[in-house]
């Protein structure tokens, strides 16, 4: 397993499969340690050249995978060491993860969704995995720290005794409440994991899955959210072409 971190426009990306990251959670689990899981993608990228906070927590999370093709597609032009089954969307990654976590008996914890999607999402992945331990709490409520809502949240969470705890408000949210209250939280291993139980629940279409490896993936996401994604597909990567310039250009240069 290749734990190395590589540079990408101001932040970093290792090369993990979605069998290095469940063997990370158990080793993380049977040692007793906390271990922080962070998507990147050509969005969270543009984030973090805004965002000074989000930039530290990249930083200090355990583990970084790549969420995009686009990230490989960039990063083998760097002369990283990246293939096709280093991009791990989470579509992709919960069901090994959850199936992992009913064999192995983690207990489970989502943060995230609506309370309708929320239901719908769980009750559908009870149904897929009978016998994974879980729970969970919608990721509406008042997340700021110190707030009556956020102490409760975490208490329930640590009442639970979570082992992997599944973090799903949207970014930059669901990485700052990370960042908040790590260190108020009793868990082995939390991750970001965005939309995916709305995907789950069937509240935003599910894309192709070979749509992903062809790194077009995203074309199918803005045709079902168009107002949401517009500005995230259309714009955003734009903007990061100069930034991505200047890394080609040392590259060639090195």
């Amino acid at each position: 397993m290749n734990l190395a971190s590589y540079p990408m426009l101001g932040s970093r990306v290792q090369a993990l499969t979605i069998e290095d990251l469940n063997a990370l959670i158990a080793r993380a689990i049977t040692r007793g340690e906390q271990k922080v899981f962070l998507t990147q993608n050509v969005h969270s990228l543009y984030c973090l050249q805004r965002d000074e906070m989000l930039r530290e927590f990249y930083e200090r999370a355990d583990h970084v995978l790549i969420d995009g093709m686009p990230l490989v597609f960039l990063g083998r032009l760097l002369g990283m060491p990246l293939r096709r089954e280093h991009r791990v969307a989470y579509l992709d990654w919960l069901g090994p993860l959850l199936a992992e976590a009913e064999r192995s008996g983690w207990r489970v914890f989502f943060l995230a969704a609506t309370p309708a999607v929320l239901e719908r999402a769980t009750a559908i992945l009870r149904q897929r995995y009978p016998a994974v331990r879980l729970a969970a709490h919608s990721g509406y409520f008042d997340a700021r720290l110190g707030s009556a809502e956020n102490a409760a949240v975490v208490e329930a969470i640590n009442t639970w005794r979570t082992q992997l705890l599944i973090v799903g408000m949207g970014m930059p949210r669901e990485q700052r409440w990370i960042l908040e209250n790590r260190d108020r939280l009793a868990v082995n291993a939390v991750s970001n994991c965005g939309a995916v139980l709305d995907y789950v629940a069937g509240a935003i279409p599910t894309p192709p899955r070979w749509t992903g490896p062809l790194g077009i993936e995203w074309a199918f996401r803005l045709a079902a959210e168009p107002r949401r994604l517009a500005k995230r597909y259309l714009a955003e990567p734009w903007s990061l072409a100069p930034a991505v310039l200047r890394e080609l250009l040392r590259h060639r240069r090195r």
